[in-house]
């Protein structure tokens, strides 16, 4: 199809950091010829920089009071519950999960999380057949509390990745606050090649946001009806692409830079991203 994206290895590159004149590269255009613009960061820079410095930093957000009397908590109450309910129903066991597995964002809707975690997939008209957000489908057959209770849970590794993916997740957090979407760009660069389909695309928050983001889409979109979503991202790129590292990186590269370009634009205006809100408002299909 026409207008798909193909970021083979020159191809935005060179304009990105430019050919070697002052402000020839979108880098130079984005912060200005001396550099960042107050209060942002280079976010190339920032993610590097991320990535080779996560072991020890998120160690560190392990060690904070807080996150270790969390993980404290969930393993006590793993080890005291006796089905997956019980555990569910411990609310810092609930948001040590949810958090663990890209889903700190649903913390608050609790009967849901129960729900949707405790469905059995293989029931038709399960719950977790009609939501729309892929990554309750994914956590749900990681565990399987429907068939195997709390077994797959309390094997050491599973506890173990839990441990280091909640500290994972709140030190990504806190990189936003001065990268624009870096916890996506991380956590995309992370599952990216995982990606078979545009529906996997749309009903996974961090998915939904780099691929568009990068393809410029506006967030709008998600005001449009599903086909007409699917088309916007089938017909600007092959997404057998994201199994191809190197592709991976740069698609990744070119979000960062659409981010913020964005939060630089908001910035100025002194607005606030709305259209966002309807991404949120996905889930239930009834």
């Amino acid at each position: 199809m026409t207008g798909r994206v193909y970021l083979n290895s020159p191809s935005y590159l060179p304009k990105l950091y430019g050919g070697g004149a002052v402000g020839d590269s979108l880098l130079a255009t984005l912060y200005g010829q001396n550099g960042p613009a107050q209060g942002m960061t280079n976010p190339i820079a920032a993610l590097i920089q991320a990535q080779s410095g996560q072991t020890r930093q998120v160690a560190l957000v392990a060690a904070e009071p807080q996150v270790k009397r969390d993980l404290a908590q969930f393993v006590q109450a793993l080890a005291k519950a006796k089905t997956p309910a019980d555990l569910l129903n411990n609310p810092v066991a609930l948001k040590v999960l949810l958090t663990a597995n890209g889903l700190g964002d649903r913390v608050s809707g609790t009967a849901l999380a129960k729900q949707a975690l405790l469905s059995d997939p293989s029931q038709a008209h399960a719950l977790i057949n009609r939501l729309t957000d892929t990554r309750w489908k994914s956590v749900n057959q990681t565990y399987a509390f429907a068939a195997k209770g709390l077994s797959v849970l309390r094997q050491p590794a599973t506890i173990a990745a839990i441990t280091n993916g909640y500290a994972e997740v709140l030190w990504r957090r806190n990189l936003d606050q001065t990268t624009p979407g870096l916890s996506n760009a991380l956590d995309f660069l992370k599952r990216a090649s995982t990606i078979a389909s545009v529906d996997q695309v749309l009903g996974d928050p961090t998915f939904r946001a780099v691929v568009t983001g990068a393809l410029g889409i506006p967030r709008e979109i998600a005001f449009q009806t599903l086909p007409a979503q699917e088309a916007a991202i089938m017909h600007r790129i092959d997404l057998t692409k994201f199994k191809d590292a190197t592709f991976v990186h740069q698609f990744t590269h070119r979000y960062l830079i659409a981010e913020a370009q964005r939060a630089n634009q908001n910035a100025d205006a002194g607005g606030t991203d709305l259209s966002s809100l309807a991404a949120r408002s996905a889930g239930l299909v009834v």
